[in-house]
This record gives structure tokens, sequence and C-alpha cells, in this order.
């Protein structure tokens, strides 16, 4: 039974900490933040203790594997020192918003032999795992078009946007991630463009709060992406896939299956109220293949040259959205 330690006891780390008590596959030992309070408030919680130091973490002869779900500026100084002394890890996206750092850790990671998973936790949704059966059955032929939608319900604070990296590396990367996974193809370029609808006061980071994207397969196939930050109607994600024989699509999700019929209208339940909502049975999902690799010695996926691939898309899209142009993708 695996030793766990947790980076991190923000909100994404408290869904971790979650994740990590209830499987009975693990032993949960550690938590650590840079805030004890919260540490100390996350381990009682879930029967883990609060570690008092990063070197009690990175101790090999307590732990054997960590999540990491620390601030995006820890990942890679964290998943660096994992790999030095042989500690498996599932790390929260990005690697590191620097392409270049991110590569040099990844690189470190892979010489050293350790397993690492990158969380792209949506390839772990059961309607997307259907759709990958479907394309890779060969049920609607050769991959022609593919679109994509990702509409969250309202602006995180400027304060987050001025960290996150922009939305093409905070949201639409783990789209970006989709499209390679579903068409099992590496886009070569892409086409971005935005603007600060929801927010005006976003371009002041030089970011979008709505965006559309096309990318440009091998093969000349397309995918389309739209991000929005704000919906006012709920969180909307959906993915529909043309082939040359057929199509196959992942609908929006309500919160319920409820219809209420009264003369002429039918009223539906609503869409969820976050991503969070919407998502939030992936967590585990991934969690558990995580560790389902460590126990079988097989090699966790996604792989850190997934991570790195989908950071790839992510900074061309960025840097179209800037030029106006078609931009080569750099992996």
């Amino acid at each position: 039974m695996p030793r766990f330690a947790l980076l991190g006891a923000g909100f994404i780390g408290s869904v971790h900490a979650a994740n990590l008590a209830a499987h009975p596959g693990i032993d949960f030992r550690l938590v650590y933040d840079v805030d004890q309070q919260r540490a100390e408030a996350l381990a009682v919680a879930h029967g883990a203790v609060a570690a008092t130091s990063l070197e009690e973490v990175f101790d090999p002869s307590r732990i054997d594997a960590v999540f990491i779900a620390s601030s995006t500026d820890t990942h890679a100084e964290h998943l660096r020192r994992a790999a030095a002394v042989g500690i498996a890890a599932l790390c929260e996206k990005p690697i590191d918003l620097d392409l270049d750092r991110a590569r040099e850790t990844a690189a470190f990671a892979q010489q050293s032999g350790v397993a690492v998973m990158v969380d792209f936790n949506r390839r772990f949704d059961r309607d997307y795992a259907e759709l990958k059966r479907v394309v890779d059955s060969g049920e609607i032929g050769k991959v022609e078009l593919i679109q994509l939608t990702s509409r969250g319900p309202s602006m995180p604070p400027l304060s987050y946007v001025a960290v996150s990296g922009g939305q093409m590396r905070d949201q639409t990367v783990h789209f970006f991630d989709l499209a390679r996974w579903l068409s099992g193809l590496d886009p070569v370029e892409v086409f971005a463009t935005g603007s600060a609808l929801a927010e005006p006061g976003i371009a002041q980071y030089d970011d979008v709060d709505t965006s559309a994207v096309t990318l440009r397969l091998p093969g000349g196939a397309l995918v389309q992406i739209d991000s929005v930050r704000r919906t006012g109607y709920g969180y909307d994600e959906r993915i529909e896939i043309m082939g040359s024989e057929g199509m196959v699509e992942a609908r929006r999700h309500r919160n319920g299956a409820v219809s209420r019929y009264s003369g002429a209208s039918v009223v539906d339940d609503g869409l969820h109220p976050g991503w969070f909502e919407r998502v939030q049975p992936t967590y585990a999902a991934a969690l558990a293949a995580f560790v389902s690799s460590l126990e079988g010695g097989a090699a966790p996926i996604p792989t850190l040259d997934d991570g790195l691939k989908a950071q790839a898309i992510a900074e061309a899209a960025t840097l179209s959205l800037r030029s106006g142009r078609m931009e080569p993708i750099k992996y």
C-alpha cells in the first residue's frame, strides 16, 4: 500500500485530500503547506499528519508517492525533489509556467526513472473515455473535425488571472490535451483569437476571457475550441467528433434529468453551477489510475510528455493571440 504525502492544502488540495483518504489502497500519511494551520486542519480532517518541513515529505523511508497540488510556481521544484530521492509523483498541471523550465524538470524526472503522472483529470471522465473508445474502434471512420467547448460560469478574480498564465495556459490547455488524446495526433499549427468581454480589466494582463482556437492536425483535420470565462447560465462543457463515416458527441451535463411541462412550455433542469461540480468524479478516477499504475509497474498516463505537449500548444496559441497569425507548434 503506497504511503502518500499531499503538497498543498488549498481548494484543490482539499479535493485531493478527500480522495486520498477515501482510497482503500492508499496510506495517506502527510499534508504539507506553507500555511501550517491550513495543513493541520486538512490533515486532521482526513486522518493524516501535518508535516512541518519538506524534509519530512521527501523522505523515501516514510513516503512512496507525493501528490503535488501546491501553487504553480512550486510544481517544478517539488517534482525535481521527488525524482531526486526516488519518490513517485502525481502532479497538477502545469509542470511550470515557463516551458523551458518545465522541459528541463521533465527531463530530470524521466532520467531518474520515477513514476510521474500529470493530472489531466478530464481524460478520466466517463463520457470522454467513451468518445475515445468509439474513435479508436474506427466506428466513425477517419477523424475530420473535433469541436470542444469550455465555458465557465463566472470570472475568476483578477488576482488569480495575474498569476494564471492566461486563458490558453490555464483553461484551454485541458482541451488541448483532450484534442491530442482523442485524435491520437499532435496538432501542427494553431490560430487563436480572443476578446475581453466579461471583464475588460483582464486586458491589462494581456489576457482574454472569450476565445476561439483552431488547431490543424497532420493530414488536414481540424479542431475548434471555444473557451469562455463567464456564461451567466452555468458551466458548459461538451465535445463533438465528426469522422468520415459518422459522428460521436458528449453533450453538456445538466444537474438533473427532470422536465416540467406546463401549457406550451417545457422547463428542464439547468447546468451545473460550476466547473468543479461537472468534473469532480474525474479527480478520484485519475488518482485511482495512478495508484493502479504504481501497483502494476506500468508507466502512468497522462505522461510528462503529454503535459509538455499540451503546454507547447498553449504557448503557440498564446503567441497567436498576440500575433494574429497561424503559428507553428514547437514540441
